[in-house]
């Protein structure tokens, strides 16, 4: 009897051991670089930190990005690189990144599979933030929801700021481009030329790689969609919130050298070189005092060889589907009417501080009398100013020149808080979908958010948009069964659009007049 319990303890034993030994193995992949080891977990494999460039330190800040350099042996691709420097401005960005570093430019995969013959579609999200604050390591943005529905999710990290957008003559003059900024926008071209190079052998198809993001990661879809330098690497386009014509535009390389002439001298350096020597941690305290919005892309004759409004117009965009949209309230009425009480005197002029002469144009598309019209109204307005005209102009533009084009409006509000209740504005006044409140619902990420009492219809709007988003990446549709159909807008006079919420359900655009109204007013201006 005691030989008979010992033998079945050694086997035990044996069989732990085996068990030990199978979960300390790792996923080991092959890039041009060299080998990564990832993890593997609930079936789907993790690969993180992966750099995509050499570290934009020392000589090579406020360079295009440098190829990164092979290694030896096997890369442990575990945990999240470090972010972007930034400070901190939004209280909803929570990082799970290795702190915070000038040598940020990594990226992130989730794969189902490592099989080459897979041949996985491909999401790359680009995070939002401004083009000042961000990370690919926030929950909202993970890739394991994705990877579980049958794709390849990948998250990207950027320079920002002063470090991603910074021009000044010197740079100008000692790039082999004649350009100077955009380092941002060139760290995505490159992640997106690696992830090309390198993604079979993670499961991912080369010639089936999606785009997506939200706010400043929308204009960056907007931006990578039509410069000749990353144009022809992606297949299809998302963007949520926002674009180059409108959000964060494009300036003239001229008058962006001239405030980093400006910023330069403020901080006492004469010289690029001197520039180059002063810490990270001191460049980013700098910033604290010349504005959030100070460092803007540039139309620098090479990521973008005109402006971005001319590229478009003329259609030398990808030609690719695109999926966009925007949501129900992108900014408050108070943008509008400050503390005044919503009465059609003061909205008129709140407008007329706003628009001078042409504030009767404005009234006349955004009509109110009663005070919840004008509250309205007044959200209407300042979410049209924010991310509203400059979607609405680059879905409008891609269904002329390119489509198709599949146009979206996000109103599921959050539900209440854990913390307090979601704010609704006036008490008359419903609250809508905020600026960036889509985000978990699209990725399938609502239960990484941990702020909100979820229930059962934000799981369902979840699902619904999840699915939109997964059948477009896989076939640039984003209808599929079980779905409210969805019809592509391109050149119809009454486009319809999707309202994604409780219900979801087509409209006819009814807007389109405020949006022509607001494109006249642009070009008055240019």
């Amino acid at each position: 009897m005691r030989l008979i319990l010992t033998s079945c303890a050694l086997l035990m034993a044996l069989s732990t051991l085996a068990q030990t030994g199978q979960k300390k193995r790792k996923p080991i992949v092959a890039t041009a670089q060299g080998k990564l080891s990832g993890l593997h977990d609930s079936g789907i494999y993790h690969f993180k930190g992966i750099p995509f460039a050499q570290a934009p330190v020392g000589p090579f800040r406020w360079k295009a990005p440098q190829p990164p350099k092979p290694w030896e042996g096997v890369r442990t691709a575990e945990t999240f690189g470090p972010r972007a420097m930034q400070r901190p401005i939004f209280d909803d960005m929570q990082f799970r990144s290795d702190g915070m570093s000038e040598d940020c430019l990594y990226l992130n995969i989730w794969t189902p599979s490592l099989q080459q013959e897979q041949s996985l579609p491909v999401l790359v999200y680009f995070y939002g933030g401004g083009l000042f604050t961000g990370d690919g390591s926030e929950f909202r943005y993970q890739g394991v929801n994705m990877a579980r529905r049958g794709i390849v999710s990948i998250t990207v990290n950027y320079r920002l700021n002063i470090f991603g957008f910074f021009a000044h003559p010197e740079l100008t003059a000692e790039s082999p481009n004649a350009a100077s900024g955009n380092y941002g926008f060139l760290d995505q071209t490159a992640a997106l030329a690696w992830i090309k190079e390198n993604i079979a052998a993670f499961g991912g198809d080369p010639n089936r790689i999606t785009i997506a993001g939200e706010s400043a990661g929308s204009v960056s879809v907007s931006a990578q969609m039509v410069s000749p330098l990353s144009k022809n690497l992606i297949a299809g386009a998302i963007g949520s919130s926002g674009s180059l014509m409108g959000t964060l535009g494009a300036s003239p390389l001229s008058s962006e050298e001239q405030k980093g002439v400006d910023f330069a001298k403020s901080l006492g350096t004469k010289s690029l070189a001197e520039l180059r020597q002063l810490s990270a941690d001191s460049l980013l305290a700098a910033t604290s005092k010349v504005g959030l919005t100070h460092f803007s892309p540039t139309i620098d004759g090479y990521f973008f060889p005109k402006a971005p409004f001319e590229l478009y117009e003329s259609g030398e965009q990808a030609q690719v589907p695109l999926l966009i949209g925007w949501n129900s309230q992108e900014s408050s009425e108070r943008a509008i009417l400050g503390v005044a009480e919503p009465t059609p005197e003061n909205f008129k002029a709140a407008v007329e501080k706003l628009y001078g002469k042409k504030a009767a144009q404005v009234l006349a598309v955004y009509k109110a009398e009663q005070p919840k019209e004008i509250l309205q109204a007044a959200r209407d307005l300042a979410g049209d100013g924010f991310t509203g005209f400059s979607s609405w102009k680059w879905s409008d533009v891609h269904a002329q020149t390119a489509q198709p084009v599949y146009r979206y409006y996000f109103t599921k509000a959050r539900p209440a808080s854990g913390l307090q209740d979601v704010p609704v504005g006036q008490p008359w006044l419903e609250g809508g979908a905020v600026h960036s409140a889509e985000i978990e619902y699209a990725m399938g990420n609502l239960p990484t958010n941990r702020v909100y009492k979820w229930t059962a219809e934000d799981y369902q709007v979840s699902n619904i948009f999840q699915s939109y988003y997964l059948n477009f990446v896989k076939t640039g549709n984003p209808n599929g069964l079980g779905l409210p159909s969805w019809p592509a807008i391109n050149k119809s006079e009454t486009p319809q659009i999707l309202h994604i919420g409780i219900p979801t359900t087509l409209h006819p655009d009814v807007h389109r007049q405020r949006y022509l109204v607001l494109d006249q007013l642009r070009k008055a201006q240019d």
